[in-house]
């Protein structure tokens, strides 16, 4: 059980199966952060399937960083398997056990969109709807629509994005938002140089004059901090810069420091 200073309860999960060389800090973590707490098919202490009353598997969270090492290497070894990295079966078990020894033995780890994502429908069946992610085909190098959210999952942790000085269109401001939303939901972080965008009143295409860069990075800054990254408590991570010849630099960088100011605050 994880608390709050003031003896308020954070979190709680029993029966979490980790080796007895971790710490309760790592234990503490896969638990919160990287169980996946829904639709995952639930077994009794015999290793037998459970059903419910209306004849469907029973599903709730992962417990086990069995059930994790699976997920994620057994996914692996799939794709190894349909892109030819092996050349044998062998070598394809091999790759499997040492990489699941190498994960419990803390020896390696792979970035948070892995732990949240990889392997959900290999391992559990989990597709979940379309998120407006592309992929691009290694058949004939054509660009498609990926058909749900984790046939092909969002595995990377760091997306550097460009915005345009449009307000509404694609690549402009309020399209990052989007992207920016759809990169977090997922437990990545997204960095962008916001340096195309105006100056605070500088002349708009309509005649009247822009309100600024920044009111538009608070406005992406707020919606950064209401997002759960990765669908847990962890907040979404980005990056935020400007060229230093931007008209709008000296509040931008006044605006950073008042940042840092409340992160200062918040530790002591």
């Amino acid at each position: 059980m994880l608390r709050n200073p003031d003896g308020s309860k954070v979190f709680e999960m029993n029966d979490v199966e980790v080796p007895v060389s971790w710490s309760q800090v790592a234990a503490d973590i896969l638990a919160q952060k990287y169980f996946r707490k829904t639709g995952v098919p639930q077994r009794d202490a015999e290793g037998n399937l459970m059903i419910g009353e209306d004849g469907r598997p029973v599903t709730g969270s992962e417990h086990s960083i069995k059930q994790v090492a699976h997920r994620l290497v057994g996914c692996w070894q799939d794709w190894g398997k349909k892109h030819n990295y092996f050349d044998s079966d062998e070598d394809a078990k091999a790759f499997y056990d040492e990489v699941v020894y190498m994960l419990l033995a803390q020896m390696a780890a792979p970035n948070s969109p892995q732990w949240f994502n990889t392997g959900l429908q290999f391992a559990y069946g989990i597709t979940g709807p379309a998120q407006g992610h592309f992929y691009v085909d290694p058949e004939t190098g054509e660009t498609r629509e990926s058909e749900d959210a984790y046939s092909r999952p969002q595995a990377h942790a760091c997306f550097i994005q460009s915005v345009k000085d449009d307000l509404v269109n694609k690549g402009g401001i309020f399209d990052l938002a989007v992207r920016e939303a759809r990169v977090f939901k997922f437990g990545s972080g997204s960095g962008t140089n916001y340096s195309n965008l105006r100056g605070s009143g500088e002349k708009l295409s309509g005649g009247g004059s822009s309100s600024g860069l920044m009111s538009f990075l608070k406005i992406f800054d707020s919606a950064a901090g209401a997002i759960k990254s990765g669908g847990t408590t962890r907040r979404a991570a980005k990056m935020v810069i400007i060229d230093i010849d931007h008209p709008d630099i000296e509040k931008f960088i006044e605006w950073k420091a008042k940042e840092e100011d409340k992160v200062a605050a918040m530790v002591a």
